[in-house]
Order: C-alpha cells, then sequence, then structure tokens
C-alpha cells in the first residue's frame, strides 16, 4: 500500500488514500490535523489527509512512498491521540514482486492474449497478458491486485474476454524504468531473482 507526500506540490499533507469514490459525494469529518473522507452514498471511507505531517512524522521521500508497519504504527499513534477509532489494518505485503511463469496458454477467446500461470512465491496467480513476448520460464515483475503503477493506475482483479485474471506482468515502460524500449513488451528479468521477492525499482 502507498500513501504520498507533495510539499513542494500539495503542501504538508500526508495523503492516505483507500478507496476509489465518487468526489462530487464525498464528506469530510475532522479531528485535530486528521481528516477523513467518506463516501456519503456509499457509507465508507475513500481515505485520510494528515496535515502538518512534517510535525508527527520523518519523511525522507517524496511523492509515492510505501506504507511501512512503522508509518503506520505512528499514523495509529496520531490517531489515537485525536480520538478516531477507525480500524487500520492494511495489507502491507509487497505488490510489486518477481514472478515466475511456470504455464502459458493462447486465450480461448483472443489470439492476441495469453493466459499464464505465475508463481509469485506464496501463491501461484492466473495472469491474462497481452505482450507478445511472454513466454513460458520467464522471470517477470509482478504488479499484485492493489498495486498503483506509476502512472497512477490501481492493479484489481478483472476478468479479460470470459477469463479471470489477478495482477500485471508488467513492462518496464509501465514500470516508470529509465531508458525503457518504446516497443511493446514485457521486461524479462535474469532469471536469478526468487519468485515473491520485492521488485526494487
Amino acid at each position: 500500500m502507498d500513501v504520498f507526500y507533495n510539499p513542494n506540490g500539495i503542501g504538508d499533507v500526508l495523503i492516505v488514500p483507500i478507496a476509489d469514490g465518487d468526489r462530487l459525494s464525498t464528506s469530510f469529518e475532522s479531528y485535530g490535523d486528521v481528516v477523513k473522507i467518506i463516501d456519503q452514498e456509499k457509507g465508507n471511507v475513500l481515505g485520510y489527509n494528515i496535515f502538518n505531517a512534517s510535525n508527527y512524522f520523518t519523511l525522507a521521500e517524496h511523492g509515492k512512498i510505501q506504507l511501512t508497519v512503522s508509518l503506520l504504527d505512528q499514523i495509529k499513534g496520531l490517531f489515537h491521540e485525536n480520538n478516531l477509532d477507525d480500524s487500520l489494518e492494511f495489507d502491507l505485503s509487497p505488490k510489486f514482486v518477481v514472478g515466475y511463469v511456470s504455464l502459458k496458454e493462447s486465450h480461448k477467446n483472443a489470439d492476441k492474449l495469453s493466459v499464464c500461470q505465475v508463481d509469485v512465491g506464496d501463491e501461484t496467480l492466473q495472469i491474462v497478458c497481452g505482450a507478445p513476448n511472454v513466454e513460458q520460464g520467464q522471470y517477470v515483475v509482478v504488479a499484485k491486485v492493489g498495486a498503483t503503477m506509476p502512472g497512477g493506475m490501481k492493479i484489481k482483479s478483472a476478468e479479460l474476454r470470459g477469463v479471470p485474471s489477478t495482477g500485471m506482468i508488467c513492462s518496464a515502460k509501465e514500470l516508470g524504468l529509465k531508458d525503457a524500449p518504446e516497443e511493446k513488451g514485457i521486461l524479462v528479468l535474469s532469471g536469478q531473482e526468487k519468485p515473491g521477492r520485492p521488485f526494487e525499482f
């Protein structure tokens, strides 16, 4: 899970996004420097904005920041101090990991799509992939469900032409890597990485 801190562009605000929602139907509740954002129609929490963030946290990174156990504990402490009793139980497991394509099959309803079984260490994911260079036996980068791509897209479980797909096999361009090739195709790793290991950008 990622949080966002951009003091030069937005100000001294730590943004904790949780869910997508319609901005026109949002309401806000303030608890000291913590603002809770709620979808009025659905009643669910969309996220939190923590103002004067530098007073509470030491944030060396700017932009997208991976939420760690340590930072989450600090946020929980701040919530407690401001009498905000919301549960903050988030999945903090890595969302960009090394995967091993253990099986590749043709998609039954689309000639240009492949259905891949991808070992990500603790589980095997079925991922529908449209890259022309994906092959069985490759080590690849997988964006798991819940990952936020550098371009802002959030990865969700989906059904592509009638076949369930959980996650995405990524290209260098999709990962925002420097000198990424323009041609279509996934990023193929050297093969010395262990499936499930976090991918470092």
